[in-house]
């Protein structure tokens, strides 16, 4: 399903945006459905257990380029029913090579339009909302999870080795580890307090990092009661 670009061609030539995403979907949606080896029929069964039904003759419609429009929720569930994400379904990176962001815009590699519809790319003055404060929440409890194990390893190293020098080499790995989880600690709870800062609920934490957040002390309102 690859596109020409606009410059080639007679602007004539080419769909409107709305037929574009409508198209990328469709494609995906019955590339999807055949590498699974369903009927359409058997993908409507799938859209009526998930709880919005798609009837078969609209699927069809949709993959054949009949169906006039193209609801989110219809695509939301679609994604769920083919065991994807509703953006590959938009933007099927590697099956498409060009799309267009908006309106009498020119191509560019769907690899590109899919980073910036979900703000991994920064685009312009656009702004990102908080998607790249809770990437880098969810980074730095992987980094700190990753810490505390290695430093836990470690330390059961140094406990069992046989030889001082295995015993020092484990302790040290062991501290390093154990300051590298300290330091990301530090930065998740500053993170954490500039996300309630900005009127957002941080992400929740693992239970094993629960003592990152003071406790809940109340509001002054109940401390009135």
């Amino acid at each position: 399903m690859t596109q020409r670009r606009l410059d080639d061609e007679d602007p004539d030539d080419f769909p409107e945006w709305v037929d574009r995403i409508k198209n990328n979907v469709a494609g995906e949606v019955r590339r999807r459905r055949k590498e699974m080896g369903w009927s359409a029929q058997r993908l409507a069964d799938r859209c009526e257990e998930l709880g919005h039904p798609i009837p078969r003759n609209v699927i069809a419609n949709l993959e054949s380029g009949r169906r006039a429009n193209l609801p989110l929720v219809d695509v939301m569930v679609l994604a769920a029913a083919l065991y994807t994400s509703p953006i590959c379904l938009i933007f099927p990176v590697g099956y498409v090579e060009e799309t267009q962001e908006l309106p009498f815009q020119y191509l560019v590699p769907t690899w590109d339009a899919m980073r910036k519809f979900t703000a991994e790319e920064s685009s312009g003055d656009n702004d990102a909302g908080l998607i790249p404060e809770f990437n880098r929440h969810a980074s730095l409890v992987r980094i700190i999870e990753a810490a505390l194990y290695e430093a836990e390893r470690t330390g059961f190293a140094a406990k069992t080795a046989t030889t001082p020098a295995q015993r020092e080499e484990a302790e040290r790995k062991r501290d390093h580890y154990a300051r590298q989880a300290e330091d990301a600690k530090r930065e998740l709870y500053s993170l954490r307090w500039e996300i309630r800062d900005e009127g957002a609920t941080p992400p929740d934490l693992p239970p094993a990092l629960a003592d990152i957040d003071p406790p809940d002390t109340g509001t002054d309102e109940e401390d009135d009661i």
